[in-house]
């Protein structure tokens, strides 16, 4: 038996809290430098809701580097901003909430 979301009250796979929240966030990346002259993209605005692990991963496997995900906050290694709104689209973020600085 498949159980029920707590949000929305669909069954599970049936469930849109996810794609619901991914649609509502802004996003904004910029990229930092810190000790050593490293550079780290850091991407903010990613809610709870939106599987932020699962997001990281994936990030992380596509640019093939590490990094942290905590506190809403997603950080890279490296510098990513030119390639990152076009990953996140594909992860079924609307190109119109993503800012780059």
């Amino acid at each position: 038996m498949v159980g029920v979301c707590n949000q929305c009250g669909l069954p599970q796979d049936l469930c849109v809290c996810e794609t619901i929240a991914r649609e509502q966030q802004k996003i904004t990346v910029k990229v930092e430098k810190r000790k050593f002259g490293k550079k780290y993209t850091i991407i903010n605005g990613i809610k709870k809701e939106a599987n932020i692990e699962e997001i990281f991963k994936k990030l992380k496997s596509k640019f093939a580097c590490g990094g942290t995900a905590k506190s809403g906050q997603i950080e890279l290694q490296g510098d990513h901003k030119a390639r990152i709104k076009e990953a996140l689209v594909v992860l079924g973020f609307p190109s119109e909430t993503i800012e780059i600085k």
